[in-house]
């Protein structure tokens, strides 16, 4: 049975400090919250000290970003293992804002959830459609390309342990939200094309979430939508306060 997964994306925000200020606030308030798998994807420089911060409880750590390569002359850049070290579990590809801003493709996107798995880091995969494209009605063929480029050469096994997070763009900081409905429909046919392209069993254990102006008073209709099994939430997951109801509602929901 899939669980709940909800995880923040800090994106730039926070230093060092805010973020283990905002994970000692956090642990007393989920500490006896166990049937709901929550995440936090901090900047990198905080990557160690959230981890080391979080140690013994059940919030887990992603980092926002990595590099396909194990090492080499990519200044500015991390690997996966550097990841690994740092302390993170999960690590986000193919946010819409790293395709967007910096050009990031399937191909790349492939490439950085193989090297993820290699480095025994559980991709968060990002796929979704923009305004135009949702308006042309191309939503579908959109999602069937980020599916079979972004997971190519990935095993079942591999698929089965995957977050894939849908996040139409246009919902990304907007304030708009796609209706639990969209969600739901967008979700049922992401988990319809893992089940023809890698099985049942990926398709049944898979994490598909939704992310897109996700808070406290969308998440319980958005996760009772049959397909939606959590949340990857941006500036509603920088307060402590609303991050947990996040995550309280979700628990309530299912």
């Amino acid at each position: 049975m899939r669980i709940p997964f909800i995880a923040g994306n800090w994106k730039m925000y926070k230093t060092v400090h805010e973020a283990v200020e905002f994970v000692k606030e956090l642990r007393p308030a989920v500490k006896d919250i166990t049937d709901v798998e929550i995440v936090l994807a901090p900047a990198f420089t905080a990557v160690h000290a959230l981890a080391d911060a979080a140690r013994n409880t059940k919030i887990g750590v992603a980092a926002q970003n990595l590099h396909w390569e194990r090492e080499g002359a990519f200044t500015g850049e991390v690997s996966p293992a550097m990841v690994r070290e740092a302390g993170a579990e999960y690590v986000i590809v193919g946010h819409s804002e790293r395709r967007r801003l910096f050009g990031e493709t399937d191909a790349i996107v492939n490439r950085k959830a193989l090297a993820a798995i290699d480095a025994r880091l559980t991709p968060i995969v990002c796929i979704g459609e923009t305004l135009e494209e949702r308006e042309r009605e191309e939503t579908f063929a959109v999602l069937d390309r980020q599916i079979k480029d972004g997971l190519d050469r990935l095993t079942a096994e591999q698929t089965a342990e995957l977050v894939v997070a849908y996040e139409p763009v246009w919902a990304i900081g907007t304030g708009r939200t796609a209706t639990a409905a969209q969600a739901g429909e967008a979700h049922a046919h992401i988990r319809k094309r893992l089940r023809q392209w890698f099985g049942g069993d990926a398709a049944d254990h898979c994490h598909i979430i939704y992310g897109g102006s996700v808070k406290p008073d969308n998440i319980r209709d958005l996760i009772a939508e049959a397909d939606v099994d959590g949340a990857l939430v941006g500036g509603a997951s920088l307060e402590v306060r609303s991050f947990t109801e996040i995550v309280t509602r979700s628990r309530a929901a299912v």
